[in-house]
């Protein structure tokens, strides 16, 4: 446990891989009625892992290393920063899109829906392979508005980003840091202050522990409400 907080740059610029994965979660998604049944005693489990539910379930696009062989991948991914927005992403070693991302620095995160939650398993399962997975996944391309890189069309939110910062992290991942430079949203899925309508958008996040998709459900709180404030949206 770190003796004293630090800034997020700090922790941008020093933090050793087991405390950047850490931070890998987001708010919670979750559907339905559910029965809480949980005991009071607790139990170590054989294997440690990273079960910080739910992460984001997020279909990365990028250029490819030649021309026209662009590229769908899903990668892990974590809000750095709301203001100014940094969004940061971990690719494995073995990943095809990582070379990709080094090469032309800007992606666009591709928020997904219910409706292609089958076509973003098939992406899932081949982000190691050199495929069109556009024509794989029965996806559609189209073009990002303010980055050099494709984007999903069936997507209601496209967050497009520039590299700042990249780091190698031991034993086979590369996280890289990026500015959200555009986010750009189908009509109705945000107000006319920018501020998410979520009951709008069915998008779906995945609970690391079970490696299930949960769509969102009954709203529980939010940000601020301890001190009255409602303006927070990061």
């Amino acid at each position: 446990m770190a003796k004293k907080q630090i800034s997020r740059k700090e922790f941008i610029q020093t933090a050793a891989a087991g405390a950047l994965l850490a931070n890998l979660g987001v708010l919670s998604a979750q559907t339905g009625k559910r029965t809480t049944n949980l005991g009071s005693e607790r139990k170590l489990l054989k294997k440690p892992g990273p079960m910080l539910p739910p992460v984001p379930a997020i279909l990365l696009t990028v250029n490819g290393m030649e021309n026209n062989k662009d590229e769908i991948s899903v990668v892990w991914t974590f809000i750095v920063e709301g203001k100014p927005p940094h969004i940061g992403i971990s690719v494995a070693d073995s990943h095809v899109a990582q070379k990709m991302i080094d090469k032309h620095g800007e992606f666009v995160l591709n928020v997904p829906v219910e409706s292609i939650i089958k076509q973003f398993d098939v992406v899932d399962m081949n982000s190691s392979k050199i495929k069109d997975k556009f024509k794989l996944s029965g996806l559609t391309r189209v073009k990002a508005s303010n980055v050099n890189a494709p984007a999903i069309k069936e997507s209601p939110i496209h967050v497009e980003c520039k590299v700042i910062q990249s780091m190698v992290v031991p034993p086979e991942r590369k996280v890289f840091i990026a500015e959200v430079v555009a986010t750009n949203v189908l009509e109705n899925v945000c107000d006319e202050n920018g501020r998410l309508i979520v009951e709008n958008t069915p998008f779906f996040g995945m609970t690391a522990g079970s490696g299930e998709f949960y769509t969102m459900g009954k709203k529980v709180g939010y940000i601020g409400k301890s001190v009255g404030r409602t303006d927070i949206k990061y």
